[in-house]
């Protein structure tokens, strides 16, 4: 776990941005990560909230800076989908109408079949392989909640142009993506209330952790306080050379 964090705060009157921030070094920063259990009677673990810090303020507002958003901005932001499907929009698609939307909007990255095509990812495979030596993390292999699939590819996709397509499209094109997973038929019709009951292969296989929210202070300069800055890594470990994917230098 790194030192350093970034921490987003939402305050009255404005979103204030806090970058940076380290944590303390007289904390023991292992106890605070931990595993914890969801409530009793929670349907899925991946949707319950971490523990609030107790010994934490909202900072107040600022005079004279922001103003509160409108109901219309909300809902421009609003868009996120929880794993339990809450926030699902209306429409519907199968996956037969999104094969069609797949060619045109996604193959050319993920391939044909959700296979990948050089270093874009692969959408489908890798079942049972988290656990070996050679895991594969796809759709079907590691995505806990169907609803957190449709999420991102709206949210995302097309690379070119995210949240261009309507509803039903997005709708159809998750259902594609499971249909090539083998986890629902191809007429199967996917909504709001039949995209939660997807079981996703490794819905179970997460943990819960009860992070620490970041209070200390950002250090702004001699941050370093005399520790040495080594390069751990080069990159043409992992870019060949000449492959025009990214830098071939040392960074």
């Amino acid at each position: 776990m790194s030192r350093s964090m970034r921490s987003f705060v939402l305050a009255a009157g404005g979103l204030l941005v806090l970058g940076g921030l380290a944590l303390a070094q007289t904390r023991d920063v292992a106890s605070l990560y931990r595993p914890f259990e969801a409530p009793p009677g929670e349907r899925t673990r991946v949707d319950v909230p971490w523990p609030a810090p107790a010994d934490i303020a909202l900072p107040a507002a600022l005079p004279g800076i922001g103003r509160p958003a409108t109901a219309e901005e909300i809902r421009g932001w609003d868009i996120a989908v929880r794993g339990d499907g809450h926030n699902l929009p209306p429409g519907r698609g199968t996956a037969k109408e999104g094969e069609e939307l797949y060619l045109q909007h996604c193959a050319s990255c993920h391939g044909d079949f959700g296979e990948g095509i050089d270093r874009w990812p692969a959408l489908m495979g890798g079942r049972g392989s988290l656990t070996t030596d050679a895991p594969r993390r796809t759709v079907g292999s590691f995505w806990q909640h169907a609803p957190a699939v449709f999420d991102y590819i709206r949210r995302a996709m097309p690379y070119a142009a995210p949240q261009s397509l309507s509803n039903d499209e997005y709708y159809a094109i998750t259902a594609y993506v499971l249909y090539l997973n083998e986890l629902i038929g191809e007429e199967e019709v996917m909504d709001r209330d039949s995209l939660p009951r997807v079981q996703m292969p490794n819905r179970d296989g997460f943990v819960l952790e009860a992070r620490p929210d970041t209070p200390n202070e950002a250090c702004m300069s001699n941050c370093r306080r005399g520790r040495p800055v080594t390069i751990t890594m080069d990159s043409r470990q992992f870019v060949r050379p000449g492959s025009e994917s990214g830098t071939a230098e040392p960074q």
